[in-house]
């Protein structure tokens, strides 16, 4: 006979034991997200706290000043400007070109999936080993650092995001919409150039920011191509001064007020990463 009784007894227990389990992992994954929060606020505070009352009109419009001397980070900023926008013109254009590739053109065979777990490799690899690459075949050919050294260090840190969200946000484009244009008689490169690109553009769009926001901040490849310089300059062909390197060194100074200078960079710093964050996502939910 079916004994109707014991099978809703059964599924009491099995639906009890799976209520307390789904209760116990959202508790932990609630104190996981309070904890990561917390530090997360703390940082922030810690910030604002120290380097909220160095922010003034000076530390944009003036250089970086002697100990015990008045000044600003306007070199720095200029500096870390200058080697941002280079490295991404040149990191940007091939970061396109090899997801694109990556996507549309490499579909069969083994060079793709190859292609792939060396950006992988890369996305993942310190920033020191990217300053100390530039360095060996850079740097030390011709004798000297340089704002080119550290655009080019970036530009390296810059390629592999944007391969990786150009491959991603392209494979998201429908096959439907290439086959309509393939049957139209449109060749391969119009369809990628005028629909593929088009259809994806918010996407990859958002993986140049994240990109510029990975390498407004890499201290470790700077120190080895572009070092630093004390007073202002425009030269990209010399030691450029930049904010990471400047931060760096102002902090573990014995002077009071170069330690606050370094808390105000790194204030300026947060606030850019945060601002391109934002962007980035208010451009991608579009």
């Amino acid at each position: 006979m079916f004994d109707s009784n014991s099978l809703v007894s059964l599924s009491n227990r099995v639906y009890r034991r799976r209520q307390w389990f789904n209760r116990l992992m959202l508790t932990l994954s609630v104190a996981a997200l309070i904890f990561g929060l917390f530090w997360l606020f703390w940082i922030i505070l810690t910030l604002i706290i120290k380097g909220g009352g160095a922010l003034s009109m000076a530390l944009i419009t003036q250089s970086t000043p002697a100990p015990g001397a008045d000044g600003g980070l306007l070199n720095a900023i200029l500096g870390s400007a200058m080697m941002a926008v280079v490295g991404t013109l040149i990191g940007t254009p091939v970061g396109i070109l090899a997801g694109t590739f990556l996507a549309e053109y490499g579909k069969r065979g083994w060079l793709a999936p190859a292609t792939r777990f060396l950006n992988d490799v890369l996305l993942s690899a310190p920033s020191i080993i990217i300053g100390l690459f530039i360095y060996a075949i850079y740097v030390a050919q011709v004798g000297h650092y340089s704002g080119w050294a550290g655009a080019f260090a970036l530009a390296i840190l810059v390629i592999p995001v944007v391969v990786r969200s150009t491959d991603n946000m392209l494979m998201l484009v429908p096959n439907s919409l290439r086959e309509a244009a393939a049957a139209l008689g449109c060749p391969q490169w119009r369809i990628v150039t005028m629909i593929c690109y088009r259809a994806a553009r918010s996407g990859i769009m958002t993986g140049v920011l994240l990109a510029i926001a990975r390498i407004s901040g890499e201290t470790a490849p700077l120190l080895f191509t572009a070092l630093n310089n004390q007073f202002m300059s425009a030269n990209m062909n010399a030691p450029l001064a930049n904010l990471p390197v400047v931060i760096f060194q102002y902090a573990a100074s014995p002077f009071e007020d170069w330690n606050r200078l370094a808390w105000a960079g790194a204030v300026l710093i947060t606030l850019l990463v945060l601002g391109i964050n934002i962007a980035a996502r208010a451009l991608f939910r579009k």
